[in-house]
């Protein structure tokens, strides 16, 4: 028998997300771990001589290089080409997915480099992400019976709130297709019965109001565009203040606004907050603001992007629709 023939059929999942699906419990059962670290990171990696080519699991799904036939082991290719993520690169392969780990699951995104339209990127803004939805839910009186992820990516995050609110609705959204598909399969390879992945342009495709509504919007200012990246406006945070006012408008009492976002910090000072506090005056949610870290992605202020910048910083914004 070949890891082919171990692909079995499963609700929402078309043949060739079934073989995705089965490759990352494939990977899960044969030890595979992998913390996918920041595009800046992984190339100054991959440049290393040594690094020139994948001689095992992690070379080839999770710092995406080139590998030789012999390098994986028996049904791994098969299994690759069912799901549509096996590449030729000259005489070598190449994964056109990687796999990474988080709150013990494997997650499938994008191979590195990221530079498609619609590649979607699991990091660590991902794991910081989840972290503080997974915190929230754990510190939170009330309990969580639907939530959303906007932007849901890989889904990691409404995955992470689903498995610590048990039998919560709870929706996966991106306009992303790509993203979307990620989502369906993570969520049946972590099982996860309360995930709903669909398409909606934030919570315009949508009905309801939530519990939990979490976030982790592109909020990069990016010269090319990149949805995945690109968060719009003067500053690269227009879509995550378009987000804070559809929560405004959709949260239950008691329900909370997770975002996790980002700011280019300006002569001392924040736009994104200072933002972010007219757009939530008048709307009745009590909120807090806080760096997690002050200085990140510092190779993005050597660009004309960020050249007014002094430092940029990551961000979470809790805001809470009083009970």
């Amino acid at each position: 028998m070949t890891l082919t023939d171990t692909v079995l059929p499963a609700p929402g999942l078309g043949a060739a997300d079934a073989a995705l699906r089965t490759l990352g419990a494939t990977l899960k059962d044969a030890g595979y771990a992998f913390v996918t670290v920041t595009p800046a990171t992984h190339e100054r990696v991959n440049r290393r001589p040594e690094n020139a080519q994948a001689h095992d699991l992690r070379g080839v799904f999770g710092w995406s290089r080139p590998f030789a036939p012999g390098v994986l082991p028996d049904g791994y290719l098969e299994l690759m080409d069912a799901a549509g993520v096996l590449a030729r690169d000259g005489e070598l392969y190449r994964s056109l997915v990687r796999f990474s780990s988080y709150d013990s699951e494997l997650f499938v995104h994008s191979a590195f480099p990221t530079a498609a339209a619609d590649s979607v990127f699991l990091g660590p803004d991902t794991y910081r992400m989840a972290d503080a939805a997974a915190a929230h839910v754990a510190a939170r009186q009330l309990p969580v019976r639907r939530a959303v992820d906007i932007g849901c990516g890989t889904g990691a995050g409404a995955i992470t709130v689903a498995k610590r609110a048990p039998g919560a609705e709870v929706l996966a959204v991106d306009i992303n297709d790509t993203a979307l598909r990620y989502a369906r399969v993570n969520t049946a390879l972590a099982d996860v019965p309360g995930v709903r992945p669909c398409r909606s342009n934030l919570l315009g495709d949508v009905d309801g109001t939530f519990d939990l509504i979490i976030s982790n919007p592109p909020f990069m200012i990016d010269p090319a565009g990149r949805t995945y990246r690109d968060g719009g406006g003067e500053h690269g945070h227009g879509l995550s203040l378009a987000i804070v006012d559809a929560a405004a408008e959709r949260l239950n009492p008691g329900g909370t606004l997770v975002l996790f976002s980002g700011a280019g910090i300006i002569d001392g000072e924040d736009p994104f907050r200072a933002a972010a506090a007219d757009h939530l005056a008048g709307t009745g949610l009590t909120w807090t603001y806080r760096e997690v870290d002050p200085d990140v992605y510092d190779e993005e202020l050597d660009g004309r992007a960020y050249a007014h910048a002094e430092r940029i910083a990551v961000v979470v914004l809790t805001a809470t629709r009083e009970g």
